[in-house]
């Protein structure tokens, strides 16, 4: 499986949840539809476009379960969430309920919207390690208050990995009252999502982390009754259109002018290839790695599981709690002389070491991580 992606092979790659890996044969689908651009750009945007995007959507509808008229492609989460933050209309005082294990864009997203709008963002701690689905929950409903109006959350943690109870929180944030706004960016190809069970307001997945298409593919997904409330982030020839379709959201958010779709049609080609290639049973036996060793390599550093080494709270992504005063240091040393891939992040709750697996990654990866971070530790401080 290593030969089908573009990976170097001379590095560990330990890191798909950052940026993802994308394929040969979905890489090859992408410069095809650079190449078809560029052969004819004027008929490509103006009259076959709107088609290829229908056909890319619809596939990508059937894999996350929900209408292709619900949702529009984004090139990453932070261009999704910045379109909800600048049409979601709070008064200041107002409530912005997230947890303190939110993605760093994300918080700057929200800390700018509150410095515009008086609005204020309340990051509730969830404590580590986490005991269980229940405790997790009671700890984040106490950050709730009368001013609340927004649940942001994400599905999966990227710092700390963790897989959050979201269908839950939809749940009760809706008998609330209030509006939920979910980051799933890790989430397609990672764990089922169904975006019609679980019933967000608003929701962002990427098809480019865990659905291993090219860079630059992700999606902002819209309840219905909230899609005309939604203003572009980019106003183009799809406002006042001159040539409306059927929906004014999607006028409004898909048609900008210029830009390269590309990534955004390689949709079918990467569902394709999961299909073919059994996606499901590899990543399985990814996850399946993940259980076996999480405990193994917190043992090593001196550390415990944040969480319980079960699938409802882990899925082919683990972290592990270190102790280092050079965290940029130590990922370096780990990239540059024992050639492995793997972030080292740093967050309210201390600073992780994330493991992320795919199918071309096999034990021998896993191995060499155990190796280097005992080298490490006996030959220098940067482990303490």
């Amino acid at each position: 499986m290593k030969l089908q992606f573009l990976l170097d092979p001379d590095i560990t790659f330990l890191n798909h949840g950052s940026f993802g890996a994308c394929p040969k044969p979905i890489f090859e689908n992408y410069q095809y539809w650079q190449s078809e651009l560029e052969k004819q750009p004027v008929q490509f945007i103006t009259k076959h476009m709107a088609g290829y995007l229908k056909n890319a959507k619809e596939a990508v509808a059937e894999y996350v379960g929900c209408s292709p008229d619900d949702f529009f492609f984004t090139a990453n989460p932070t261009v999704a969430i910045n379109t909800v933050m600048r049409s979601v209309k709070l008064e200041p005082g107002d409530e912005i309920l997230t947890t303190n294990h939110e993605y760093g864009a994300m918080d700057r997203t929200w800390h700018f919207y509150c410095e515009k709008s008086g609005a204020k963002y309340i990051r509730q701690n969830i404590s580590l390690p986490i005991q269980s689905k229940e405790s997790l929950l009671e700890e984040f409903w106490k950050g709730y208050t009368s001013k609340t109006k927004v649940v942001f959350l994400n599905q999966i943690s990227s710092a700390t990995a963790l897989i959050f109870p979201v269908k839950e929180i939809i749940q009760k944030a809706r008998s609330l009252g209030l509006i939920t706004i979910i980051d799933g960016a890790h989430v397609p190809g990672h764990i089922d999502l169904n975006l019609t069970e679980l019933d967000p307001d608003f929701y962002t997945g990427t098809l480019h982390k865990w659905m291993l298409s090219p860079k630059g593919c992700s999606f902002l997904y819209v309840k219905k009754e909230l899609q005309d409330a939604i203003d572009p982030l980019v106003v183009g020839w799809g406002y006042q259109s001159e040539n409306p379709g059927k929906s004014r959201f999607l006028d409004y958010h898909e048609f900008q002018g210029t830009r390269d779709i590309s990534a955004f049609l390689t949709a079918p080609a990467a569902i394709k290839f999961l299909k073919e290639n059994h996606w499901d049973e590899k990543a399985a036996q990814s996850k399946q790695m993940i259980l076996e060793h999480y405990g193994k390599f917190c043992d090593l550093v001196g550390s415990t599981p944040i969480c319980p080494v079960t699938n409802e709270f882990l899925g082919q992504m683990c972290s592990i709690s270190i102790k280092t005063n050079q965290p940029m240091v130590l990922k370096e040393t780990l990239f540059q002389k024992y050639k492995i891939e793997i972030p080292v992040m740093k967050i309210d709750n201390g600073i992780f070491l994330r493991i992320s697996l795919n199918a071309y990654n096999d034990l021998k990866d896993l191995e060499l991580l155990d190796e280097a971070l005992k080298e490490i530790k006996m030959k220098s401080d940067l482990l303490l």
